[in-house]
């Protein structure tokens, strides 16, 4: 992995970190599923036109326009909104944190499914890494956590794997960008009608709410999926997603410092099992 990739990956790994704390501060004052559509309209429109203004069209590969309505699906209306519903209830440290485990999942899917080879140094990192998820979740649910919110949690980051893998050939044919305004957009519509019927466009209004959406419309929404978009293509789905490794890190650090959340001593050994556990599973791909 060259520097490049290493930059990209970290400040992918920053910017995705930092949007469950601007998804906690938007859901405390908006309906989670209707503002999140609303965040992927703006960021879609906004990645199309200037997709367009690039000289970019809408002409798509089959596989991108698979891996279009997959992503949309998987990352944009599974995995961001069930974690935007379940942040009403779920702090913004432990959604990062269950999200850590979607580098593990990816793992274990391409095991498992796509038949890819791992070697026993692998298996041992993935059943560490889930160990640590276990700790952290063990240690929670006796804090009184709300398991409904963690379980919408889990199969977010499930959905995330299965949208991560199916990143691969999506920015084979060029048109980059056009691609990540076209998934935000089909993650938009979904997330629209589901809200539409389930929720009313109930919003107390507040500076801290319009930073928190301006922020996460622009920042995690547009810029952090255009350089994931990148990394995957450059050093492959599961490279890329050792970069998830930092995620509690940043992500606990970033909800301390805006939200006052706090870590347990169960929280921090089960993140550092599933940082070994990453660690193990990234180092037997690259023994191949």
């Amino acid at each position: 992995m060259d520097l490049r990739a290493i930059v990209m990956g970290l400040a992918f790994s920053l910017m995705w970190s930092s949007a469950f704390t601007s998804a906690r501060i938007i859901v405390a004052d908006a309906p989670p599923l209707l503002s999140l559509s609303l965040r992927f309209l703006i960021s879609g429109l906004l990645g199309v036109l200037i997709a367009l203004a690039l000289g970019q069209t809408w002409r798509l590969t089959r596989a991108q326009w698979r891996a279009t309505f997959v992503f949309g699906l998987c990352q944009n209306a599974l995995y961001l909104g069930l974690n935007f519903f379940a942040m009403q209830t779920v702090e913004a440290s432990l959604a990062s944190i269950i999200a850590a485990s979607m580098p593990l999942l990816v793992g274990a899917l391409g095991w498992i499914f796509l038949k890819e080879r791992l070697r026993p140094m692998g298996v041992i990192g993935l059943v560490a890494g889930f160990v640590g998820v276990a700790i952290i979740m063990s240690s929670r649910i006796g804090a009184g956590v709300d398991v409904v919110g963690v379980m919408l949690c889990v199969l977010g980051a499930l959905a995330l794997s299965i949208a991560t893998l199916a990143m691969r050939g999506a920015s084979s044919g060029g048109n980059l960008l056009m691609v990540v305004g076209l998934q935000m957009l089909v993650g938009s519509a979904i997330l629209a009608v589901v809200g539409g019927v389930s929720e009313t466009w109930d919003v107390t209004w507040s500076p801290p709410l319009i930073a928190a959406f301006a922020y996460t419309t622009l920042v995690p929404g547009l810029l952090a999926t255009f350089v994931w978009f990148v990394l995957v293509e450059r050093v492959g789905a599961v490279r890329a997603a050792t970069f998830h490794f930092l995620n509690p890190f940043f992500g606990v650090a970033i909800a301390a410092m805006l939200l006052g959340e706090a870590l347990g001593p169960g929280d921090v050994i089960g993140v550092a099992v599933i940082t070994l556990g990453i660690l193990a599973v990234q180092l037997s791909k690259q023994m191949r």
